[in-house]
């Protein structure tokens, strides 16, 4: 086999000298790109005949969350079935696709949860059957459920749903990575494209849900950072009028108010969509409507193009017949890690992944222009956070500007000086 080997590879080499010498100048690139082409297949079937090459090692993980009800024959824009779990999917293929030739095959096991089901059995039942590493999408109390119960069981545990900021504080586990972004990553990012326009004056309305109340207390965290001011604060009290079918006899009452207040910026803290899509268009005076509806921060949006991210748009979409969701790109992101710490030199081993993935040097492509990383003190992944509309990319943060002694990322979210985790 090494001979065979051998000989492909010299008649690839004497081929691309052929190819030089009998090819113009302009048409070069594309010939000796075919050419590279045959011996980077030829090099694959050298190494396929290796000793090496029988030895494959399985990577084993297991997505982690609540099914998803089936949506109300009226909603819009349903939640799919598949959401963060045809994420990870495309990832196990990226995976493969350098597993192949590194010696690794990895696979993502469903583990969805019934209604009412407990998750820390399943969690510790994944791990009996030797699933180690824990892509999980659930409330921030039933993570840290989760994280407790696996401590002691050399598991990952990888969060790409739960934003709360508490998990990368005083709530923080050593065994807990955060891929998705804290509340505070997202309201930092809001603030700083409000301040980079010198729109300081923000009209906070907020929600009755407890996820409404933590986003606002971001939102006026962000403000003092930033410079912004918060002029008003209202609770809305109208009840879930973006879900209506009709009008309903408050929205006359709603169309009021906002009146009388002197501000640039209604930011609204309706993290459920129950009231917050109502309000644009509707206020009493014509000023942007931003937050959680709106203008929006949000980890991955479909007409994000730049980047090499149109190529992994499609190939998404060819996958899932969908666009790809924040809750994809996040679960990507995850299971893309994994990957990439073996690939760096990590073996199989959740601790061996873990402390590669925490090294300085760790960095992880992420279609955001730059590579991406996970701090040590909180283990969040800090990135690039895109300011949307519901059609189009607006910004990206870190705006230019925001200046950073380790790096500019590090200006969204809660900075080590003041962070409350202590591992």
């Amino acid at each position: 086999m090494f001979d065979r080997g051998s000989n492909i590879v010299q008649h690839s080499e004497k081929g691309a000298a052929a190819v030089l010498e009998h090819t113009t100048f302009q048409d070069r690139p594309l010939k000796l790109l075919h050419w590279f082409c045959r011996l980077a297949a030829a090099l694959v079937l050298l190494w396929a005949g290796s000793p090496e090459a029988a030895e494959t090692v399985d990577v084993r993980m297991a997505y982690l969350a609540y099914q998803p009800p089936a949506p109300p024959s009226y909603e819009i824009d349903p939640t799919p079935e598949d959401e963060g779990l045809a994420g990870g999917s495309l990832a196990v293929r990226d995976n493969n696709t350098t597993g192949a030739f590194t010696g690794q095959h990895y696979s993502l096991v469903e583990a969805w949860l019934a209604e009412n089901e407990d998750p820390v059995a399943k969690a510790r039942t994944l791990v009996e059957e030797g699933i180690r590493v824990l892509i999980v999408n659930l409330p921030a109390s039933e993570l840290l459920a989760v994280a407790d119960a696996l401590k002691d069981q050399s598991a990952l545990v990888f969060n790409v749903g739960a934003t709360d900021d508490r998990l990368r504080g005083s709530d923080c586990r050593k065994n807990v990575l955060h891929v998705a972004p804290s509340r505070a990553m997202l309201t930092d990012a809001l603030a700083q494209f409000l301040a980079f326009r010198r729109w300081s004056r923000v009209f906070l309305v907020t929600g009755p849900q407890a996820g409404d109340r933590l986003y606002a207390d971001a939102m006026k965290r962000s403000a003092r950072k930033l410079g912004l001011s918060v002029v008003a604060e209202r609770p809305w009290e109208f009840g879930p009028l973006a879900r209506a079918k009709a009008d309903a006899p408050t929205t006359a009452e709603a169309l009021v108010f906002t009146r009388d207040v002197d501000y640039q910026v209604l930011v609204v803290a309706d993290e459920a969509g129950d009231f917050g899509d109502y309000l644009p268009y509707r206020t009493w005076q014509p000023l942007i409507v931003a937050g959680t509806q709106g203008l929006t921060a949000t980890t991955w949006h479909p007409t994000l193009e730049a980047w090499g991210a149109a190529q992994a748009q499609n190939r998404f979409r060819r996958m899932a017949n969908r666009p790809m969701r924040p809750l994809d790109y996040q679960t990507w992101m995850a299971v893309r890690a994994v990957g990439e710490a073996i690939t760096q030199g990590a073996g199989a081993d959740p601790a061996d992944i873990g402390r590669m993935i925490l090294d300085p040097q760790f960095g992880l492509p992420a279609y955001k222009g730059v590579s991406v990383s996970f701090r040590s003190w909180d283990h969040q992944l800090r990135q690039p956070i895109l300011v949307v509309q519901p059609r189009f990319l607006v910004s990206v943060a870190p705006e230019n500007g925001f200046l950073h002694q380790r790096t500019p990322l590090d200006t969204l979210g809660i900075d080590e000086p003041e962070s409350e985790c202590r591992m």
